[in-house]
């Protein structure tokens, strides 16, 4: 008899949840986060929500500066431990603007029990991954 894994593929979790995030499917985004989850952008000047209450405003908020908005992630890895890394690419056009806007980051999830417990995102990539794999080393 074949025995297959019961835990979650972590990446392939990560990658769905940034395509609810890039459909602005906010009932499917929010389901990928613990209740109690922390979305922490403090390093992008943006601030902390805890809870996913206080996150589904901010993504509702967010989505709302844009006339057309895609967030895709580049790159994405499993570091073990419940912890992924990935390089992010957001883009699009603020509304009442002509002008396109194109970025990248470093996104860290801490995952537990099959749902994320906390996001973090750095302006820096490198640091990102560090951040990441620190991470992992601690919950190891």
């Amino acid at each position: 008899m074949s025995q297959e894994s019961t835990t979650p593929d972590l990446a392939e979790r990560t990658r769905q949840a940034f395509a609810a995030a890039s459909q602005h499917d906010l009932d499917a985004l929010l389901s990928f986060f613990a209740p109690g989850a922390v979305l922490d952008l403090s390093d992008v000047g943006i601030g902390t929500f805890e809870g996913v209450s206080a996150m589904g405003t901010f993504f509702e908020d967010w989505w709302n500066t844009w006339a057309g908005h895609l967030i895709e992630a580049e790159q994405i890895v499993d570091l073990g431990c419940g912890v992924v890394f990935a390089r992010v690419r957001e883009d699009g056009r603020l509304v009442g603007s002509n002008g396109h806007v194109e970025h990248r980051r470093g996104f860290v999830f801490a995952w537990a029990e099959g749902t994320i417990d906390s996001q973090v995102v750095y302006l820096d990539i490198d640091e990102a991954r560090a951040a990441a794999e620190r991470l992992a080393e601690e919950r190891g």
